[in-house]
């Protein structure tokens, strides 16, 4: 069990995307536990599956307090 799974976009052999399409399929209870980190401009098609997948995303180079923030808001909306 994960309390949070922090998955940046951008990984070699399988990228944030697939990564979080994986967990979706086979732990689909862990998917509202993700927060993405990218450090790229983002495309059309990150954009894209961003939106769709409503999760937040830290924008590289984060702070320690934006960090916090968007842990303690995902934390708060899992416990809803």
């Amino acid at each position: 069990d994960y309390d949070l799974i922090l998955i940046d976009i951008r990984t070699p052999v399988m990228n944030g995307k697939e990564f979080y399409r994986h967990i979706k399929e086979g732990h689909s209870r862990l998917a509202d536990k993700v927060i993405f980190t990218t450090g790229d401009v983002i495309g059309g098609k990150t954009k894209s599956f961003l939106e769709q997948g409503g999760r937040p995303c830290l924008m590289k180079p984060f702070t320690p307090n934006e960090l916090k923030t968007v842990v303690r808001e995902t934390l708060r909306q899992i416990k809803k």
